[in-house]
């Protein structure tokens, strides 16, 4: 947990570590922002059984109630946008408002690249190259490849915590148009995972969302551009033009 003011809920996508939001908090001030290791992940004990989406969006509930908080903005980047949705829709009253990042609607799903895919989901086959990590996630990473090294990603140290991981990505309650916060909906148009369209149609599903494409940004733009991202969080989250639709 770090600074004072709003508080502003963190959710990681799948194997990413607390100290990826580094950059992002870096330029993102003036906000109480509250992150955590999903259960399996890093410092969080692997739980009994594999956590569903609900399962998951509730552990994100219990994180403010462990801090003593009653409601919060909600950023949820890639995966963590599914459980930033899940928290929205199975406790309203938790989530002021939301910022939906590189992620999708869920039901409504145009699948990324394959490859892309397959190296996501099973981190074991690790890009070796500058130009793989390019090809996986897109954007700046394919000037930089570098800055992966910063994200932290912890990949699962056995089975059962992959297979608990990826348990998340079942159970989903509700269907984005059930969102009732107002919503920012950011994506660049060179995401391979998660292509921009993914996130077009989540804007366009829920009533009170607006739409930022990040031209030339990639899968991991919340991470590696920043001072880019930050100020479109910034704005939004403080209530400028919350209810306009941009594209």
């Amino acid at each position: 947990m770090r600074a004072e003011g709003p508080p502003l809920l963190l959710i990681m996508g799948i194997w990413g570590g607390l100290e990826a939001w580094d950059p992002l908090l870096g330029e993102l001030t003036g906000f109480r922002t509250i992150a955590f290791d999903a259960p399996g992940i890093g410092g969080s004990e692997l739980p009994a059984f594999p956590q569903s989406l609900v399962e998951l969006a509730r552990f994100a509930a219990g994180v403010l109630d462990a801090v003593g908080v009653r409601s919060a903005h909600v950023l949820g980047v890639s995966f963590g946008g599914l459980v930033a949705q899940q928290l929205a829709v199975l406790a309203p009253e938790r989530v002021e408002r939301l910022v939906l990042a590189s992620t999708s609607a869920g039901v409504l799903h145009v699948p990324g690249r394959l490859s892309a895919l397959l190296r996501l989901l099973l981190p074991w086959i690790s890009p070796s190259g500058r130009q793989d990590l390019g090809e996986l996630f897109g954007g700046r990473i394919r000037q930089q490849p570098e800055l992966v090294a910063r994200l932290g990603l912890l990949v699962p140290h056995s089975l059962i915590s992959h297979l608990n991981r990826l348990s998340g990505l079942t159970g989903w309650l509700g269907l984005p148009w059930s969102i009732r916060q107002p919503t920012l909906v950011l994506t660049g148009d060179d995401d391979p995972i998660m292509p921009a369209s993914n996130s077009r149609i989540l804007a366009a599903c829920i009533p009170r969302a607006r739409l930022h494409v990040v031209p030339g940004g990639g899968h991991l733009l919340v991470f590696d551009s920043p001072a880019e991202v930050a100020p479109l969080i910034d704005a939004f989250l403080r209530g400028a033009d919350a209810d306009r639709r941009l594209s």
